[in-house]
């Protein structure tokens, strides 16, 4: 494989075949860019009342976090949640220097929309019968379903981070 200089990391962290259009060279690092901005404005949200109140039932309604609420305040578990989202948003931010961190933070970050696509199956409101079939509802359940997409696009951003590191 030939490499050429890649504009937006250091060469020797991303390698780029000859030849490759532009378009493919800012497709490598978009999902981990993307991602990490999606992260860190999701998780600067939960220091804030307003998040922690929203999220407030997703948490009581879900099978694996639900317990944390017996233990910790709704600004408590928001807070932790908000460090969390932040920490994944730095992993994957790294893509312009370090593969193999943001790959890491592709794989929490598709880790945690698998957790957070659970309340959609979870969560009281969000099918919607007035309908019919198969209709759910903006809040929550179109919120929620947008999570499969950002789920693959997580497990991309992880693929291309890897794929730099071989």
């Amino acid at each position: 494989m030939t490499t050429a200089t890649n504009t937006f990391a250091d060469p020797a962290t991303v390698t780029v075949e000859s030849g490759e259009s532009a378009l493919d060279k800012v497709a490598r690092i978009a999902p981990s860019l993307s991602l990490a901005a999606i992260f860190a404005w999701f998780g600067g949200m939960k220091f804030t009342g307003y998040e922690a109140e929203a999220i407030n039932g997703l948490i009581a309604n879900s099978p694996f976090i639900a317990w944390t609420l017996q233990i910790f305040s709704a600004q408590s578990i928001s807070n932790l949640i908000g460090t969390v989202e932040i920490g994944i948003a730095l992993l994957l931010l790294s893509r312009i220097f370090s593969p193999r961190l943001a790959e890491i933070g592709g794989y929490l970050a598709a880790a945690t929309f698998a957790l957070t696509f659970s309340f959609f199956l979870s969560t009281p409101g969000v099918f919607e019968p007035s309908v019919g079939g198969l209709g759910i509802s903006v809040l929550p359940g179109q919120f929620l379903l947008k999570d499969i997409g950002l789920l693959a696009l997580s497990l991309v951003a992880a693929r291309e981070a890897h794929r730099a590191t071989a």
